[in-house]
């Protein structure tokens, strides 16, 4: 698929180079045609022009370029590379400037098939434009013909020409090198993405197949006695009950990061007392720890006001106090608090518990993963941290993670001070 995807971006980053590569050629190359022939065209016609005027004034004091034989004169040409010829009504060549005869015999190439406009000739292995126009004179109307030799231009126009062909060569090499290199630096991003969600749902899978299979194999063991009373089965009753809550967690869990990952989670900020929240859910979690022999410590002295998405910051305290928790033996402490600065709010969970080891603290925020269970002896999915994380970069904050084994962990989250209010709702 990705082989595919990779040809496909080549492809269409090869053609937006070639095309770009095109247009700058071409517009090289017509700017410099453009310019060259300026002058060429500029001496035509003012030749034309003086030419008109020199006849129908009859200026004398110009000075001729050569006598038609009937005592009209040309007049000196501006430019001398200009070559005069004349032209009766029938095509008939009636003279030329001296030194002109190498159009001698070539009468039918250069005869003037267009009036009044620029034209290209080709005589020999020559190059000539020329501007023909009609006149009236003394022997009848005839036609002016003002022609220059643009050798030069030509060659400099088709050497520039083929630098260009091949420059534009080497360039679509290049285009469809840089357009392969670029394709597969696109889809490094894609294929990171691909083959995390294919993790996400191998490891989602896993997880949800685990307690289906025991509340199925308990279920088929009620089936196996009906006329057993509850109180006979009530270990499987509550184990099939705590399968189904651990159940409906991981599933809330995963919908949670499903909708944060496609950025569908309503997110309302609002002000509220930082301090008090963490109050309130340190006297939810007092009787817990009081009866696991634990003990729960606020450090919350002063008003901290805070902008934010209060279910959210609730939601990731939460998460962080029961790892804490969990990860507390009997005997431990666990510290909450929160202070502010000029710029920052600092929210602080620590405990005494077994610590995290250093190659698995750049990991602990993953989803699904969990650090060694035979040490810990804690069940769990890897998902609550990963939500707690995804939380606090919704509110701008950063976190930092000091832990030491069978020391204890801290978890430092900070947060600016001053942030945008914001009300996203994509669902």
């Amino acid at each position: 698929m990705f082989q595919k995807t990779h040809v496909r971006l080549t492809l269409i980053n090869s053609v937006v180079f070639i095309v770009l590569i095109s247009i700058l050629g071409s517009i090289i190359y017509f700017f410099t045609q453009h310019q060259l022939y300026r002058d060429v065209n500029i001496s035509l016609i003012e030749s034309v022009s003086h030419f008109q005027s020199h006849n129908s004034n009859q200026d004398i004091g110009s000075v001729p370029d050569q006598g038609i034989g009937d005592g009209t004169q040309v007049p000196m040409r501006r430019d001398p590379r200009i070559i005069t010829l004349l032209w009766d009504k029938k095509h008939q060549l009636i003279e030329q400037n001296r030194g002109s005869d190498l159009f001698m015999g070539n009468e039918k190439l250069i005869e003037p098939k267009l009036e009044n406009k620029l034209t290209d000739i080709e005589v020999g292995h020559f190059s000539y434009r020329y501007y023909a126009v009609p006149v009236e004179t003394n022997i009848g109307k005839v036609t002016i013909q003002v022609i220059r030799n643009t050798n030069s231009e030509k060659e400099l126009l088709d050497r520039l020409l083929l630098i260009m062909t091949i420059g534009c060569g080497v360039g679509i090499l290049c285009a469809v090198g840089s357009g392969y290199f670029l394709a597969g630096r696109a889809l490094i991003p894609i294929k990171n993405a691909w083959l995390k969600q294919q993790q996400f749902v191998s490891d989602a899978s896993h997880e949800l197949r685990t307690p289906l299979a025991v509340i199925q194999a308990k279920t088929d063991l009620l089936f196996r006695s009906p006329s057993a009373t509850i109180k006979d089965k009530s270990i499987d009753i509550s184990t099939i009950s705590n399968e189904s809550r651990r159940l409906s967690k991981l599933v809330t869990n995963l919908l949670t990061l499903a909708r944060s990952d496609s950025n569908q989670i309503e997110v309302k900020k609002e002000v509220f007392q930082l301090d008090g929240l963490l109050r309130e859910i340190s006297q939810q979690f007092e009787e817990i720890v009081s009866y696991q022999g634990k003990s729960l410590v606020l450090n919350a002295s002063e008003p901290v006001t805070f902008l934010g998405d209060i279910e959210r910051i609730h939601q990731m305290i939460v998460i962080l106090l029961d790892n804490a928790i969990k990860f507390t033996s009997e005997g431990g402490r666990i510290r909450l608090s929160c202070s502010q600065s000029h710029s920052s709010i600092v929210l602080q969970v620590e405990d005494s518990g077994i610590g995290i080891s250093e190659k698995d603290i750049p990991r602990i925020f993953d989803r699904f993963y969990q650090g060694d269970k035979s040490r810990t002896g804690v069940e769990g999915t890897g998902l609550g941290l990963s939500i707690a994380k995804w939380i606090i970069e919704k509110h701008h904050g950063k976190v930092k993670v000091t832990s030491s084994l069978r020391k204890g962990t801290l978890i430092e989250i900070t947060f600016p001070k001053i942030q945008k209010r914001e009300n996203k709702n994509i669902s």
